[in-house]
């Protein structure tokens, strides 16, 4: 069985099983990078959130060996952990005195994403765009998040300046941003992956209150979403070379974290930029692709650049 015809069983099974007048039905959405992704959309009557389950990810269990019967029992249990019983209050976005507090932002390709760029207010920042969202809810299972496009700037007559000074003051609160050993991250997955009930004890190095002492570290948001935009957070690579005491290379592992590690002689920015490459073509879902290159943040200068930028510049020299 290929995609398509899985998509369309599990289409068909889901609907079998559905009561109530629950309806389920395939959907397409253009994601990050222009790529797609099709899930299951499930409508309940009287109630207007619809949500959206992706399907790609249930497709590898059945290659794997799963039953499309098991793979639909699977879906429907999720579907019920994350079901809304009632409407969400459409008209509360009309009115940006109701959003403005949860306004922040995201970090995206700018040559993977021009189409959607040019229908969203944003930001350059060096060859990556920063683009608005609300965070309408975040909790353990997920976030409810709306894009702010240009329909929504024009209705609340703001723009993309506006946007960033709303941003800045939310991300403190809404999103803070993280910065921990791997040793830590690698522990944070284990008990993920495990469900074990025994929690590392939580690591921030922005706090203050530990000494850094690792090779390589992680630096994303406390939901872990969409956090590579922490570089762009006021000071916070300042603090990070502060808590370093050297100069060192950021290396977009996803959309969602970024990984830093000390300058040192024995690594090259093109020994890197091909480490990067490599992760994304192995390792990243092209949805989650931040770059294909490692960033420099330079101390004296307080600048991030990209990392090539200062080979070519010594080879110029």
């Amino acid at each position: 069985m290929d995609y398509r015809e899985f998509t369309c069983a599990v289409e068909k099974q889901m609907n079998q099983k559905m009561t109530g007048g629950v309806k389920a039905g395939l959907y397409t959405a253009e994601k990050n990078n222009g790529t797609e992704r099709t899930g299951i959309l499930i409508e309940i009557p009287g109630v207007n959130i619809s949500p959206t389950i992706y399907l790609e990810e249930y497709y590898e269990s059945y290659l794997a060996g799963e039953s499309i019967e098991t793979v639909v029992g699977d879906i429907i249990n999720f579907y019920k952990n994350i079901r809304q019983e009632k409407s969400w209050d459409c008209s509360r976005v009309l009115d940006y005195e109701n959003v403005r507090e949860h306004i922040v932002f995201k970090m995206i390709n700018t040559s993977k994403n021009r189409n959607f760029l040019s229908t969203v207010p944003h930001i350059t920042f060096l060859d990556l765009s920063i683009v608005f969202y609300v965070l309408l809810e975040a909790a353990g299972e997920g976030t409810a998040a709306m894009v702010i496009n240009e329909d929504h700037a024009g209705r609340w007559k703001v723009g993309k300046d506006a946007l960033w000074r709303e941003a800045l003051r939310n991300i403190k609160k809404l999103l803070p941003a993280e910065f921990f050993t791997m040793n830590y991250a690698l522990r944070e997955m284990l008990k993920k992956n495990t469900e074990s009930e025994s929690a590392p004890e939580h690591e921030n190095l922005l706090d203050g209150n530990m000494d850094a002492s690792d090779s390589m570290y992680i630096l994303s948001n406390n939901l872990r979403n969409y956090g590579a935009a922490c570089i762009a957070y006021p000071h916070i690579l300042e603090m990070i070379g502060n808590i370093l005491q050297t100069d060192f290379y950021v290396l977009p592992s996803s959309v969602h974290e970024v990984v830093i590690t000390p300058c040192r002689q024995e690594i090259s920015c093109s020994e890197l930029d091909e480490m990067v490459r490599d992760i994304n073509r192995t390792q990243v879902a092209e949805e989650e692709i931040l770059s294909d290159h490692a960033y420099l943040y330079e101390r004296r200068t307080g600048r991030l650049r990209i990392g090539a930028e200062r080979r070519a510049g010594r080879e110029a020299g």
